[in-house]
């Protein structure tokens, strides 16, 4: 029996620039396993993608959550500034 295919996106927003991925996947597949399948790598900034900062339609989600058709993989970048620290410094 062939394996069902599931479309989902893969998206990264950038400081200037948006870059978006379209891929099939496997039914079963996981979040890292479409980031990786999508070759999203090759157009961002290698530190950008981290198991631990993805994200499907706003909500974190783990490496290994497991997609449903539709998804939208979001790869969220690492915080600048830490926000308790920039409001301290709103404060001043």
């Amino acid at each position: 029996m062939a394996e069902r295919v599931i479309s989902v996106q893969v998206v990264y927003a950038g400081t200037e620039t948006q870059t978006v991925r379209c891929v099939d996947v496997t039914e079963g597949s996981t979040a890292m396993e479409a980031v990786e399948a999508s070759g999203i790598a090759d157009d961002i900034p290698k530190e950008a993608i981290h198991p631990e900062r993805l994200g499907i339609f706003s909500r974190r989600v783990s490496a290994g959550h497991v997609l449903q058709q539709g998804d939208r993989i979001e790869i969220y970048r690492p915080l600048l500034l830490d926000p308790m620290e920039a409001r301290r410094k709103r404060a001043r």
